[in-house]
């Protein structure tokens, strides 16, 4: 006996997955700068330490803020995009008023910690109202609008996503905060740095996977 085949109407059935769209990952790691940014994001704290250690804090503000301007500045003279270079500088010059204020090189670090306890809360807020960011800035990126929210499999796939991210946040501030209270000037960038690498790989992994299904829900769900 023949007939139409029987599509499948469960919410939690998905589109079978094609191969894995370079694009996606393309596209979020460049928007986070790529492994230049990161790399780039590592030399102001670190010029910071080793210029303290040899000269004292003010001088080391001064070079740690120069740093800054000189890699926005040779982003520009390549062509490079400038939006985390400026995101990048504008963070070094907060970092280091706060440090010139205070006269401590720790206070280098405090806007960066602070800014990681603040984020994590409003990620988790975010999935509270059934809102995560991910889906949310993702949708806005691609001007898909939020249809993601009346679909339970993509819904719980960008919350999935976005805990994630907000676990990385929470783990930079608890660590940093704790190097902070102990003064710990050279641990707070060996921690930045040794934490900022793997954490984000392994935030960007979720968040393409999270992405990627998302969108195989969006063409399934239209078909339907």
């Amino acid at each position: 006996m023949t007939g139409e085949p029987v599509r499948q109407d469960s919410a939690e059935s998905d589109r079978p997955a094609a191969t894995a769209s370079p694009t996606t990952m393309t596209t979020l790691w460049e928007r986070t700068g790529g492994l230049t940014g990161l790399i780039q994001s590592s030399l102001p704290p670190t010029v910071l330490v080793i210029s303290n250690s040899l000269w004292g804090v003010y001088p080391a503000i001064a070079v740690a803020v120069g740093t800054g301007v000189l890699i926005t500045v040779l982003r520009a003279v390549r062509r490079q995009p400038l939006r985390p270079a400026f995101g990048g500088f504008v963070g070094v010059a907060v970092a280091g008023t706060l440090a010139a204020r205070s006269g401590e090189a720790r206070d280098f670090f405090l806007a960066d910690i602070w800014w990681y306890c603040v984020a994590a809360i409003i990620l988790t807020l975010s999935i509270l109202v059934r809102r995560p960011l991910v889906g949310v800035i993702w949708s806005a990126m691609k001007g898909a609008g939020l249809w993601w929210r009346h679909d339970r499999p993509s819904l719980r796939r960008y919350d999935i996503a976005t805990a994630v991210l907000a676990a990385v946040f929470a783990a930079r501030f608890v660590v940093l905060e704790r190097l902070y209270e102990q003064n710990e000037v050279g641990w707070l960038t060996f921690s930045k740095i040794a934490m900022n690498y793997p954490l984000w790989a392994l935030a960007l992994l979720v968040i393409v996977w999270a992405v990627r299904r998302a969108d195989h829900r969006l063409g399934y769900c239209r078909d339907r």
